[in-house]
């Protein structure tokens, strides 16, 4: 039975050297149906010429990455943030991307509180943008030891929390692996999310970590129960996309054909359920570091 990969998407970040014109045309080489885009790789190829790029290639947008980075210093540059993620909501909706993923972004000084006070206005104020567009908000809670640099919104409990006092459709929550498996209420808070559930995001963590933020690992090097959390997000009632999103130093300076062809295979050896694999096979080795 050949394999299913229906619901893999390339997220940019795991090739971070290619171009979207190269990301979109690796995604094409491997029959993958979709990728995930970043901000600074479409801004490259411009927005009119990126989505003409998807829709010849018959690809889907999954995600657009990131908006968010509320909270700021001053009235002034909170006010010019709010202004791009209006910008990200115009062309997540270009792209026809199914969710604008928002990394809140960290405290300007000591002030958590107040910081995650700005997230929350930040959201309310970008809302009616996004209703207008028909675009979904993501919240992407980070792993907590990104509460200092990244984001305030540290845990899958205090993101659906967010989520649920606004009330709409338009805001949901992204779920990475990689920042929540952690978390001893993971399976009672996916499904506490259910259909708020708007991107589920894949990787692995190694041990020993080799780097904190572009140390993930492709699935099946590190620790994480990978099958299982996927299991619990669809069972929450998520049919989305699977994006794999790896930060890692090793990982990118391979060849971009040879990341995509091991990340469907570990897709499907750890992610898809079980009838969706290709017949065992030789396993590829692990990947942790660019010392190796």
């Amino acid at each position: 039975m050949p394999a299913d990969l229906s619901r893999l998407s390339l997220n940019q970040a795991t090739t971070r050297y290619w171009t979207l014109r190269d990301a979109i045309d690796g995604c094409a080489r491997a029959g993958i149906p979709a990728i995930g885009v970043w901000r600074d790789r479409l801004a490259e190829a411009g927005v009119a010429a990126a989505a003409r790029m998807l829709r010849d290639a018959g690809l889907h947008c999954s995600s657009l990455c990131r908006g968010g980075w509320f909270p700021a210093a001053t009235r002034a540059e909170r006010a010019a943030r709010i202004d791009d993620n209006r910008r990200a909501i115009e062309e997540a909706a270009a792209l026809g991307a199914d969710v604008l993923v928002l990394v809140c972004g960290p405290a300007p000084d000591r002030d958590i509180r107040a910081a995650r006070a700005m997230v929350e206005e930040g959201i309310a104020a970008i809302l009616p943008d996004a209703i207008d567009h028909g675009v979904t908000l993501g919240i992407e809670p980070l792993h907590p030891m990104f509460a200092a640099d990244r984001s305030v919104i540290t845990s899958l409990g205090e993101a659906v929390a967010l989520a649920e006092r606004f009330d709409s459709p338009r805001v949901g929550v992204v779920i990475d692996a990689y920042h929540v498996w952690w978390d001893a209420g993971v399976y009672d808070l996916i499904q506490r999310c259910g259909r708020r559930t708007v991107a589920y995001h894949v990787s692995d963590w190694i041990v020993p970590l080799p780097d904190v933020l572009n140390g993930r690992g492709m699935m099946g090097d590190g620790v994480i129960e990978l099958r299982s959390l996927r299991e619990a997000v669809d069972a929450a009632g998520y049919r989305g996309f699977i994006e794999v999103e790896i930060f890692n130093e090793a990982i990118w300076n391979m060849p971009g054909d040879q990341v995509v062809s091991l990340m469907c295979e570990r897709y499907l050896e750890h992610v898809a359920p079980i009838q969706d694999q290709y017949p065992s096979k030789k396993r590829t080795p692990a990947i942790k570091d660019a010392s190796h």
